[in-house]
């Protein structure tokens, strides 16, 4: 077996056009925000919640910075790139940029998983935003998951 063949991902069958639209509408979705919720840490703005009483706790706590810069940019960039993207596949219907996405959705996913553990289980608030961006991951993950199948590869089985 040619070691290239080991890299190269199948063609995808036919992808229908409202799958990499959804892709292209959930991440900047989820850019618009993330990037509210940057904005607001730098402008040092309270954040009004709404339904849920918890936003402040939340993005005022010690996790809600990494290395000096509040997780909500990674957020934005994480999902700004994801648009990008699949703008990037409208343009040249490359099916490796929708596997790469399909792949990529699983680190937005994890991470927001993990933040969900950390608002219900350290600091015990929830914040309204924050879900916003776990459905949106979760969105793009599930799309993602509908990549692989298209690609007519196992599903993920490591997870």
């Amino acid at each position: 077996m040619k070691i290239s063949s080991l890299y190269s991902i199948k063609p995808l069958r036919t992808v229908p056009k409202w799958l990499p639209i959804l892709i292209a509408v959930f991440s900047f979705l989820g850019f618009l925000d993330a990037s509210y919720l940057a904005a607001e840490h730098y402008l040092g703005l309270p954040l009004p919640c709404g339904i849920l009483q918890g936003c402040e706790q939340v993005t005022n706590s010690p996790y809600s910075v990494f290395a000096g810069v509040p997780v909500a940019l990674f957020g934005a960039v994480y999902y700004l790139a994801f648009f990008i993207l699949a703008v990037a596949y409208f343009d040249s219907g490359r099916a490796k940029i929708l596997s790469f996405l399909a792949r990529f959705s699983v680190l937005g996913f994890l991470a927001s998983l993990y933040f969900l553990y950390l608002q219900l289980f350290v600091i015990g608030a929830v914040c309204i935003y924050c879900l916003g961006s776990l459905a949106t991951s979760a969105l793009l993950f599930i799309l993602g998951v509908m990549v692989v199948k298209l690609e007519n590869a196992k599903p993920l089985t490591w997870i």
